[in-house]
C-alpha cells in the first residue's frame, strides 16, 4: 500500500469541512427538495456538497475511484473513496441537525480511514488505520463496561429486523440492558467511540452510511460488524457495533 494515510486523512477532513460549510448555508436558507426513484429525498445541498468533495478528492488523488451517494462511481482501481455528502437527508429536510457528511477510503476491500462531520452540530470525528480515533481533536476510546446490565444500547433503523425472528432476540437485549435509546445516524457511533454508550444495532443501512464510522469505532477499540458478525463490505446492510465485551454478548443473543 503506497499511500500516506495521514495525508489522505487530512485531505478527507478538509473535504468534509468544505462540504459542511456549504451544507450549513443551505440548512440556514433552505434547499430545494426532490424525491428520487427509491422514494428518498435529495436536495441541492446533497448534490452541491458531493461535487465539492469530489473536486477536492480528485485533485489530490486523480488515480482513485470515487463512489458517491448522488454521483455514483467514477474511476476504478485499488483505492475507492466512499462518499455520503449528507447522511440523514430526511433530518436535514425536516430541520433538525441529525445529519452528517461521511467520507471513507477503502483499499482492495479494506476500510483504512474515515471522517464523520456533523456540520450543524459542530462535531467531527476521524480515524485512520493504526492511528487511533479522534473526536473534535480529542483522542477517544470505547467504554470498559463489561456487564450487559450496566450497558446502554442504541438502535437505528430496524424495519428488516422487525419483520423477522430477530425482533424477539432484540427484545431480550432491550430487557437486559441498563438503558435503551435510539440516537441514530452518526450520533450513536460518535457516542460509542467516545465511551458514552456501549452498543449500537441497526438492520437497514448501506455502506456509505457506515464506512467511515466503522473505522472510527474500531480505532477507538470497538468491534464493528454486521448483525451476523461478518466483516463490513460494500454489500453490508446491517450493523452490530460495540465494546468488545458488549458486541460479543449482543452477537451471542442474536444468534441464539
Amino acid at each position: 500500500m503506497n499511500l500516506d494515510l495521514d495525508h489522505a486523512l487530512a485531505v478527507a477532513r478538509n473535504a468534509a469541512l468544505a462540504a459542511g460549510a456549504a451544507i450549513n448555508h443551505w440548512y440556514a436558507v433552505g434547499a430545494e427538495v426532490r424525491v428520487k426513484a427509491d422514494s428518498t429525498p435529495v436536495t441541492e445541498a446533497d448534490e452541491g456538497s458531493e461535487r465539492i468533495i469530489r473536486e477536492i478528492l480528485a485533485a489530490a488523488f486523480p488515480g482513485h475511484a470515487i463512489h458517491g451517494e448522488e454521483g455514483g462511481t467514477t474511476g476504478s482501481g485499488d483505492w475507492l473513496w466512499l462518499v455520503d455528502p449528507i447522511d440523514g437527508t430526511k433530518s436535514f429536510v425536516r430541520g433538525y441537525p441529525m445529519f452528517s457528511t461521511q467520507i471513507a477510503l477503502m483499499h482492495r476491500g479494506e476500510l483504512v480511514l474515515g471522517v464523520s462531520h456533523a456540520s450543524a452540530a459542530g462535531e467531527i470525528a476521524w480515524a485512520r488505520r493504526g492511528g487511533g480515533a479522534w473526536l473534535n481533536g480529542v483522542r477517544c476510546r470505547v467504554s470498559d463496561i463489561a456487564d450487559w446490565s450496566r450497558a446502554t444500547l442504541s438502535t437505528g433503523n430496524l424495519k428488516t429486523l422487525a419483520r423477522g425472528s430477530g425482533w424477539q432476540r432484540l427484545a431480550s437485549l432491550v430487557e437486559g440492558a441498563h438503558r435503551t435509546r435510539g440516537y441514530g445516524d452518526y450520533y450513536h457511533y460518535h457516542l460509542l467511540a467516545s465511551g458514552r454508550l456501549d452498543c449500537v444495532l441497526e438492520s437497514d443501512v448501506n455502506i456509505l452510511d457506515i464506512a467511515a464510522l466503522a473505522v472510527i469505532v474500531r480505532e477507538a477499540g470497538g468491534v464493528f460488524t454486521d448483525l451476523a458478525g461478518c466483516e463490513v463490505g460494500l454489500a453490508t446492510t446491517s450493523v452490530l457495533a460495540g465494546t468488545p465485551a458488549m458486541h460479543a454478548h449482543a452477537l451471542a443473543r442474536l444468534r441464539s
